[in-house]
């Protein structure tokens, strides 16, 4: 009867066990490695079409024995083999060179198929891992503890002079940059420039246009404008007076489009009454748009 059974036994476990075709670890050098090394190791697993690798069959990072850690592990499947990339590190303190087994671990491979899932178990063999000590176990006797350390080793001269010329040479050119950006702004000594007529408008605009859009807001933002034009051609400028002005001020030329349309709606607001019907022509927001490209022209200029 027990003969029966076994051979019953046998005859389940045959299918599974061809299900998995071989099994290879694939270890670096057997020897030379020392205390704190990364270790890489590489096992494939050969199975049937349609088995893969069961997640929670492969080893958890963590520690392995007392003396090696597993750090990583890397699956990989490609068709019918299975890959697993494992980093090992070595913890042993060897005193001298010597062979250590590193344990094996079973996996599970599945197959779902129309009746059901089918397992099959494949069993990574343990390996062999060679350490060597980091110093001798009897070095020579000294007469002095002091001459088993080694001496400071001796850094290269290193020569100021192109630091401090590169040095030198930025700080001319931050200084000049500065000079720049002082005149660019008008800061001391450069506080009498004349001041830009589109500046002052360009920024009062923007106010504006943010906040609530009322009739007094945009016959304010209108007005701001035309000083700015007043203030660049050192006169009233009136809307007769746009061409040539344009004709005198090249670097405004490109916006004698958006000034024409600003004189018609201001027209329309101060001497029309119709201040809604201007801002329906021309919204506060492309009177401020005027001005900011007619500021960014002056300074450009």
């Amino acid at each position: 009867m027990r003969r029966i059974l076994c051979l019953i036994a046998c005859l389940i476990a045959a299918p599974a066990a061809a299900q998995v075709r071989s099994v290879e670890v694939r270890t670096p050098r057997p020897f030379g490695h020392f205390l704190g090394d990364l270790v890489q190791v590489t096992v494939e697993i050969e199975a049937e079409p349609g088995f893969a690798l069961q997640s929670a069959s492969l080893p958890t990072p963590g520690p392995v024995t007392y003396w090696l850690d597993l750090r990583a592990v890397e699956p990989e499947t490609v068709g019918t083999r299975h890959r697993l990339r494992l980093t090992y590190q070595n913890f042993y303190a060897a005193i001298d060179a010597r062979s250590l087994e590193v344990p094996g671990f079973p996996l599970v491979l599945a197959s779902d198929g129309p009746h059901g899932a089918t397992t099959a178990s494949a069993q990574v063999p343990g390996w062999n891992l060679g350490v060597s000590p980091l110093r001798e176990v009897q070095p020579p006797r000294r007469a002095d503890p002091a001459e088993y350390l080694r001496p400071d080793g001796r850094g290269p001269r290193l020569r100021p002079e192109p630091m401090r010329d590169a040095s030198l040479a930025l700080a001319v050119l931050a200084v000049a940059a500065l000079g720049l950006l002082a005149r660019d702004r008008a800061w001391w000594p450069f506080h009498a420039r004349p001041a830009r007529a589109f500046a002052r408008p360009a920024r009062r605009l923007a106010a504006l246009a943010r906040g609530p859009q009322t009739d007094e807001a945009y016959r304010e933002g209108l007005m701001a404008l035309h000083r700015g034009l007043d203030a660049a051609a050192g006169q009233r400028l009136l809307a007769d007076d746009l061409p040539t002005f344009l004709a005198r001020h090249a670097a405004y030329r490109g916006q004698g489009e958006g000034l024409g349309r600003f004189f018609a709606a201001s027209r329309l607001a101060f001497f029309g009454g119709a201040t809604e019907a201007a801002r329906t022509r021309l919204p506060l927001a492309e009177v401020s748009a005027t001005a900011r490209r007619l500021a960014e022209a002056e300074r450009a200029a």
